[in-house]
């Protein structure tokens, strides 16, 4: 090996010596850089961590009711024919749904009194044999609205039909009407209770989370139609009212959701 060479050599070996030593001194200094970087972020986020309360939460309902009762009534009268023939039944119901009709069209007056056609059937009628021996049909006429004194007086009136149901309801006007009042009665009931809560948890106050309104149907009491009255029409007075009688029951419009307490 030649001079040259042999200090070509040398120089290499110093170069890589210095080098790694070099290296050694300054990976430690990168780590503890990013170390220094790091643990600010961390320290800040346990800090906030730390900080930051659990939600105080509180579920609560409140409601409001009113008994009301029904202004609705429902009379359905109808005519039965039978016969041999299903044309003379048609004709038979025909003109009794007509005579019936004309009467209560005298006395209609929306919304207080409406006057709309039902069911209508006709069917053969069979005997023991199975062989049809005859027809028999039935036509529906209903009597409907607020002004109940005038219902009764026009379904005594129409003698020519029989009374098959009576039932009693609650206006769409009445129910609408009842249900905004309660609904702000409600909520001004749940508010209420919330400010309550708060002041008893010692809280500077509260903010809404999710609430729900909601009605409920009314149950009514019932008030059937004996089978005895619809026969006892039969005997009355041709002008006689039918006898009838609404029911009573309790409208609910109800409150239900969160509130978050302020510290």
């Amino acid at each position: 090996m030649t001079a040259s060479v042999r200090l070509a050599a040398l120089h290499a070996a110093r170069t890589l010596a210095r080098a790694m030593e070099v290296g050694r001194v300054a990976w430690p200094l990168v780590l503890a850089a990013s170390a220094a970087c790091v643990a600010p972020q961390a320290l800040a986020q346990a800090q906030a961590g730390a900080s930051a309360a659990p939600r105080q939460v509180v579920s609560l309902s409140a409601a409001a009711t009113e008994e009301l009762t029904q202004d609705l009534l429902i009379v359905t009268l109808q005519a039965d024919k039978e016969g041999s023939q299903a044309a003379e039944v048609q004709a038979g119901l025909k003109q009794m749904m007509e005579t019936a009709l004309q009467e209560a069209r005298k006395a209609a007056q929306p919304p207080g009194l409406t006057v709309r056609t039902g069911s209508y059937s006709v069917q053969p009628r069979y005997n023991q044999q199975g062989k049809v021996n005859g027809w028999q049909g039935q036509a529906q006429l209903v009597l409907e609205g607020t002004d109940t004194a005038r219902i009764a007086q026009v379904a005594g009136r129409i003698t020519q039909l029989n009374v098959v149901q009576v039932s009693y309801g609650l206006s769409r006007a009445l129910r609408e009407q009842r249900e905004s009042e309660l609904t702000s009665q409600a909520i001004a009931r749940f508010r209420q209770r919330a400010q309550q809560i708060a002041l008893d948890f010692g809280a500077k106050g509260y903010t809404l989370g999710e609430v729900s309104v909601s009605s409920t149907e009314p149950g009514f009491e019932a008030r059937p139609y004996m089978l005895q009255a619809m026969r006892a029409k039969t005997v009355m007075a041709a002008d006689a009212p039918l006898p009838v009688e609404p029911g009573k029951g309790v409208l609910s419009v109800g409150v239900n959701g969160q509130i978050v307490l302020l510290p």
